[in-house]
């Protein structure tokens, strides 16, 4: 019988292998035990058939990151490219972009822009993005490398008792959070309006049916807990996502482009180069409400990110 295609993906059959996805024109090779994979034999600046791109969200939604070498795109190209895997968002929810470049997110280390601290992207907005695609443009020589951890594995190795408290934990996530203290350097421009959203701390992933945590350096408190708790329960959970095995590292080169799935991961970018330059481009695609495993959907406590989530009309 031919396979299912809804089933999820097989997490272990790859783990040392290198896969050729399609022969002699696009191929993954991984880079860690449960998260990471180059691919080879794609150019993001050209028109890509349907059959390509079925091949690429497939790698995406096993390796969770992966990561395209000496790819030369503008932002046209750079959207195109990221438009072919859904809706494009606008830049930010907060600031604002170019007026000629609006689904651009421009991350400058000579602005202040830094993301030393374990989070994914934009969780305080209600439909935080499904993917991101993150062009560098100029490297420093040394330092300034990026980490991702996967937080499915990271559901997965929870031993049962906490497994079965994250299941029914909610947690707040704000922009007004220990991310914000850590790494904007505009902070009260950051915050000068408030954007808060209550998430499972466990989201069932739309598209692999996997379950993983929702957490990292925009969630704020656990809901029902007394801040002491909710620190510590937080706490707990977190190292089980950023524990090494759970990790991949990628050394930056000018030209590679970075695709991950913002539902399956945390990242953190090393901020290790002191004034050197270092400088990217994101754009991402919109995502959907996080939906729990009792079925219950994330909820807007504060704010109003329609505008960004839904991005150009």
């Amino acid at each position: 019988s031919s396979p299912d295609p809804t089933a999820p993906p097989d997490r272990k059959a790859h783990i040392v292998t290198m896969t050729p996805v399609q022969p002699a024109r696009l191929t993954v090779t991984p880079l860690a035990g449960h998260i990471g994979a180059e691919i080879g034999g794609v150019d993001a600046a050209a028109p890509l058939d349907a059959a390509t791109v079925a091949e690429l969200r497939r790698a995406l939604l096993r390796h969770k990151v992966v990561f395209l070498r000496n790819q030369r795109l503008d932002y046209a190209s750079q959207a195109a490219f990221a438009r072919a895997f859904g809706d494009l968002t606008l830049g930010h929810p907060i600031y604002r972009a170019p007026e000629d470049r609006p689904e651009v997110r421009e991350i400058d280390s000579r602005q202040g822009t830094r993301a030393n601290h374990w989070h994914t992207d934009l969780t305080f907005v209600d439909r935080p993005p499904a993917l991101a695609f993150l062009h560098n443009k100029i490297a420093p020589p040394f330092g300034g490398d990026t980490m991702w951890a996967d937080t499915v594995t990271a559901y997965e190795s929870l031993p049962e008792p906490l497994r079965a408290l994250a299941d029914r934990l909610r947690v707040v996530h704000s922009n007004d959070s220990d991310y914000t203290d850590a790494t904007v350097a505009a902070r009260r421009e950051y915050i000068s309006t408030l954007f808060e959203t209550e998430h499972p701390a466990v989201h069932v992933h739309p598209e692999t049916g996997e379950r993983a945590l929702l957490l990292g350096g925009f969630a704020r408190r656990a809901v029902g807990l007394s801040p002491q708790a909710s620190r510590d329960v937080l706490r707990v959970l977190q190292e089980y996502v950023t524990t090494p095995e759970h990790t991949v590292r990628w050394r930056w080169s000018e030209g590679d482009l970075a695709i991950w799935d913002n539902r399956a991961t945390q990242h953190y970018a090393v901020f290790d180069y002191g004034d050197m330059d270092r400088r990217a481009e994101r754009c991402t695609v919109t995502g959907s409400v996080p939906v729990g495993v009792d079925g219950r959907p994330s909820t807007v406590l504060t704010g109003d990110t329609t505008a960004y989530s839904d991005g150009v009309s």
